[in-house]
């Protein structure tokens, strides 16, 4: 069924209401949270827009109009650009059980309100996200907020083995709704946001609450608990780990490993160009030239041919031909050495115990219900074949099990809460 949403919206334009927003979030043990970005606009990207959802038996009787009928949006300058959906909702979940209606809200942090008291608020409490790991790699960045529990849909969704797992695609199988995406691709950095791309930002929040409640409900009927918290738990590890390049390497993009040095040279040498002339315009390095074309050219230059672009202003056309000719009249010895794909090949042994997880991985998947790469990717499976020790860092505890056992898990399967 469709939930139920109310148009009514007071919009948070001050410190005073920012605090009552935290007053809401520390009477709640759950808050749904999602996030918007700029990184296909801008050469930084950065957090823009930070929408939440909190449980409205949680609204405090001196706010503004009838309680649990508000959409709140805080956008810089105190303008109001609510849009017309968001608010509150209710829903009951197959078992008859209640879940809490909602209430919604938009935080502007590129505005000049001090967030620091959001993100105190947000730390000790379940944050309940939809594909989290892109969503707390931006929070961290652009809140130093770092998760201690969260609850992730989509992993909620693909341990019960629902194959269409997009917000989208759940929301139309609980709720009866249809999302619309076409503000995916926007720029969340414009101010003021127009409503349609305020509604879309609301619509990413609304339902998350009342749909971790419904796959909470089912995780629990088929005792798949315990290893959704665990999955869970790697979610925050993994996007609390640094992600960490050497310099030298970040000009390697797919297909670099095929050049010769002299070529590597000049693709190196493009590269940088391309970076200072991105950081320049404050764009993403693609809509200078894109990867594949970056090596094109490379490889052009190299030939003896002068490739051109007709978007290219005489400027950049002229930068862009000097960074090549400097690379191309460097000497060998500053040429890089290019690495093509490393590794030994794998010995019968390993190739043995590879297919030996691969069928007992498909074997598993078959009789739970899920997909085989979400127990276990090929690539983890080949890398542990060679190196049992690995296994632990690639895997949660349940898919060790489940890659470990070598008889059939349908007796496995009453025990799944305990793995």
């Amino acid at each position: 069924m469709a939930l139920a949403r109310s148009a009514s919206h007071d919009v948070i334009a001050s410190e005073q209401q920012l605090a009552d927003l935290m007053r809401r979030i520390q009477a709640a043990d759950r808050v749904a949270l999602d996030t918007e970005a700029d990184s296909l606009h801008s050469y930084r990207e950065k957090l823009c827009l930070l929408q939440l959802s909190v449980p409205s038996a949680v609204i405090l009787s001196n706010v503004d109009g009838p309680r649990g009928t508000g959409s709140n949006v805080a956008l810089r300058d105190g303008k109001s650009g609510l849009a017309a959906s968001g608010g509150c909702v209710a829903a009951s979940t197959s078992l008859g059980m209640s879940v809490q209606s909602v209430c919604d809200f938009i935080v502007d942090p590129l505005s000049n309100l001090d967030l620091e008291p959001l993100r105190c608020a947000l730390e000790p409490r379940e944050i309940i996200l939809h594909a989290a790991d892109y969503d707390l790699r931006m929070l961290r960045r652009g809140l130093h907020f770092t998760a201690s529990r969260i609850f992730d849909t989509v992993i909620a969704a693909r341990l019960l083995g629902i194959r269409e797992f997009s917000l989208s695609a759940l929301v139309k199988r609980f709720f009866g709704v249809e999302l619309h995406k076409h503000s995916q691709k926007a720029n969340w950095a414009l101010r003021p946001l127009p409503v349609r791309m305020l509604k879309y930002a609301l619509d990413d929040v609304h339902y998350l609450l009342p749909l971790a409640a419904k796959l909470e409900e089912e995780l629990d009927r088929v005792q798949r608990r315990d290893w959704f918290r665990q999955s869970c738990r790697r979610a925050v590890e993994l996007a609390a780990a640094e992600r960490e390049r050497i310099q030298d390497d970040l000009w390697r993009i797919g297909g670099a490993g095929a050049l010769d040095p002299h070529a590597g040279a000049v693709l190196r040498a493009l590269w940088q160009w391309r970076e200072a002339e991105a950081e320049m315009a404050d764009r993403p390095p693609f809509h200078i030239l894109q990867n594949r074309e970056l090596l094109k050219a490379a490889e052009s230059f190299t030939s003896g041919h002068v490739p051109d672009y007709r978007h290219f202003s005489a400027r950049r056309r002229q930068t862009f031909r000097e960074a090549a000719k400097i690379a191309l009249q460097s000497t060998q010895s500053e040429w890089p050495v290019m690495r093509r794909r490393s590794g030994s090949r794998p010995t019968a042994e390993m190739r043995r115990r590879a297919d030996q997880l691969r069928e007992r991985r498909d074997r598993a998947a078959e009789q739970l219900g899920l997909e085989r790469s979400f127990i276990a990717s090929r690539g983890a499976l080949d890398a542990i074949a060679a190196d049992p020790a690995r296994a632990t860092a690639l895997l949660v505890p349940w898919q060790r099990e489940l890659i470990e056992r070598k008889s059939d898990v349908v007796a496995f399967v009453g025990d799944a809460g305990g793995a």
